[in-house]
């Protein structure tokens, strides 16, 4: 990739990532996970959930954190396996 097109691709996802925060500084960002436990609650008050998780995290700072290093750690192996993918077509 050409350096101008790295350049064009980091200022887009600054923007990507600033707009919404600065155009609706109120917002409350939430996940589906929290809305969806708002619906089932107002459809069954009585619900109980099926299990309980082993650990809880002790914010939900932590729980984005864990959650995004997850997803960072999956993108890397995908990432991995298609270079290294990419690498044993090249030296075919």
């Amino acid at each position: 990739m050409k350096k101008s097109s790295i350049l064009i691709l980091v200022l887009l996802l600054v923007l990507i990532v600033t707009v919404p925060l600065v155009l609706l500084p109120d917002a409350e960002f939430g996940g589906a996970d929290g809305q969806a436990e708002g619906i089932i609650a107002e459809i069954d008050p009585d619900y109980e959930p099926w299990f309980q998780p082993l650990v809880e995290p002790a914010s939900g700072e932590i729980e984005s954190m864990l959650f995004a290093s997850q997803a960072a750690l999956g993108a890397g192996v995908i990432a991995y396996y298609l270079g290294y993918r990419k690498g044993c077509k090249k030296n075919a």
